[in-house]
């Protein structure tokens, strides 16, 4: 189900979410709640599906119903990963504000995009959480997906 607190806007890059109020620290933004993809690698599915679902096994991804699949990729994210599916808020959000998340909080795969975030954390590279350096994973913690706490131990 999708908040109504946000909605679809356009930003650099094509469609984003943006708050249309103020949001609070862990509430639910949206969530992936569509179809379930099965492949050996991620870059076997179409490349709008690769783009836009999220993992959560090794070899499986979901999509979105909603606005989900619109919340754009940060290095400095404001939004994270409850469970598998949820997408929340990290930080309370104000009006106005681009609502985005790192994808690398659910993704493992060979799947991999160039990151043009413009954050002055920026990785440049967009794909793998298991090469996420130890002090993003502590920053996220609370926010990875739990397929990547279970495989990782964290």
């Amino acid at each position: 189900m999708d908040n109504p607190k946000v909605t679809l806007g356009t930003n650099r890059f094509g469609k984003c979410i943006i708050a249309n109020s103020d949001i609070n620290k862990d509430e639910v933004i949206a969530e992936f709640d569509g179809e379930i993809f099965e492949a050996e690698r991620a870059n076997d599915l179409p490349k709008d599906i690769a783009d836009h679902v999220i993992q959560f096994e090794e070899h499986k991804w979901r999509d979105s119903k909603g606005i989900a699949r619109y919340l754009n990729h940060s290095c400095s994210p404001n939004c994270g990963l409850n469970g598998l599916f949820a997408l929340v808020a990290m930080q309370d959000i104000k009006k106005g504000e681009e609502l985005t998340w790192d994808y690398d909080m659910s993704e493992d795969s060979d799947w991999r995009m160039a990151c043009l975030c413009g954050s002055h954390q920026c990785k440049k590279i967009i794909g793998a959480f298991r090469l996420m350096l130890q002090d993003i994973r502590e920053k996220y913690k609370g926010y990875i997906s739990n397929w990547l706490v279970k495989k990782y131990h964290l």
